[in-house]
């Protein structure tokens, strides 16, 4: 069998030194806010060229934080792209502001820049970009739209750790870098875990005032904060993994070459654009009979996942809170299927995938 994701063979060749610093936490006494968050939040930062990095429990959190850090008045809308995951828009919600939907570019997923403008209202004040599975959107006309408008400029880079646009790292272009360490990303650690990376010194404060009940001296409180910190043994981990997420990406690149260079063309493939540095969290394709594509892959023992089933604007959840018509959101939804890609398989894994899918 040949597994979508398999996080022991994932994981294992940091193992020894996974144990060796798990010990290191243990015999420390100190397992909250201590030496390996601020070692982490260095580290994670320095990668980046930034100035903050603020560790948090999650991505949603991350991207939650953010938009309460930067003191967005409530009711306010916030563009988001019409086919992300769920925890982009719940994220505006729980900060309680509007999500304002915008379709995807058909041939990237990511948000499409020519569609934006036509969305911003007096009501509007941030985009909330996501760079889906591991590409980077197009920034350039993205950055210029919140100048004109003044907008703040949130990047959910939960699927992007590493990734770029011409040159430049996705979290570095925006007032806020959101990412998720999630087990299955790029930089994955053991649970659940995040962080927000940021040039701006007022942000980076409010954030770690709110990540701790919204309090910098115990028992003191400034603001409405949250329980939301990276915790010891998850930094220490993610410290480790950083050193080799380069090698990682690699790996993921050249599993995905694999795939470009010998899928045939009934596969809609990922789309390759010099400008792009892609890190492929995800690799996708399309196919519309895309449920028995799975089902067959299946009983040639080769499993996949979906990203994403059901768009948001389909969810029971959010009835009633996100209206209108998105074709081109749901057309991706209906027609994704993710292929095992991962630190863990080798190339003769995707190339038995390869073999297999092309007989379909």
């Amino acid at each position: 069998m040949i597994y979508y994701e398999n996080l022991f063979d994932a994981n294992s060749k940091f193992f020894r030194e996974f144990r060796e610093k798990f010990e290191q936490v243990i015999n420390s006494g100190w397992f909250i806010l201590g030496n390996e968050v601020k070692n982490f939040e260095n580290e994670f930062a320095s990668y980046h060229n930034v100035k903050n990095c603020i560790g948090v429990a999650s991505g949603l959190d991350a991207l939650t934080l953010s938009l309460s850090a930067s003191s967005i008045p409530e009711n306010s809308e916030v563009i988001v792209p019409s086919n992300t995951y769920i925890a982009t828009i719940l994220s505006i919600l729980h900060a309680k502001l509007k999500p304002v939907l915008v379709e995807p570019d058909i041939r990237t997923y990511n948000i499409n820049p020519a569609k934006i403008e036509e969305k911003i209202s007096a009501s509007t004040k941030a985009i909330m970009v996501v760079h889906l599975y591991g590409k980077s959107c197009d920034m350039d006309p993205i950055a210029e739209l919140c100048k004109k408008y003044n907008l703040i400029l949130i990047e959910d880079c939960a699927q992007s750790h590493g990734a770029k646009y011409k040159g430049k790292l996705t979290g570095t272009f925006g007032d806020f870098g959101a990412f998720s360490f999630y087990p299955t990303k790029n930089l994955g650690a053991l649970g659940d875990a995040g962080a927000v990376i940021t040039n701006n010194d007022i942000y980076s404060d409010r954030l770690r005032k709110l990540r701790n009940y919204g309090s910098s001296k115990k028992y003191y409180n400034e603001l409405i904060g949250y329980n939301s910190r990276l915790d010891e043994i998850q930094a220490a981990l993610l410290s480790i993994k950083l050193k080799y997420l380069d090698q990682i990406n690699t790996h993921k690149r050249k599993l995905a070459k694999i795939y470009s260079d010998n899928l045939k063309d009934d596969f809609i493939k990922p789309a390759i654009d010099d400008n792009y540095f892609d890190v492929y969290h995800i690799y996708n394709i399309r196919h519309p009979k895309r449920d028995k594509l799975k089902e067959y892959l299946l009983k040639h023992e080769i499993m996949t996942e979906i990203h994403y089933p059901v768009p948001p604007h389909k969810q029971k959840a959010l009835e009633g809170i996100l209206s209108g018509e998105y074709p081109i959101a749901e057309e991706i939804h209906n027609t994704t299927l993710s292929l095992p890609c991962s630190f863990g398989h080798s190339y003769d894994d995707i190339y038995r995938v390869v073999e297999v899918i092309n007989k379909f």
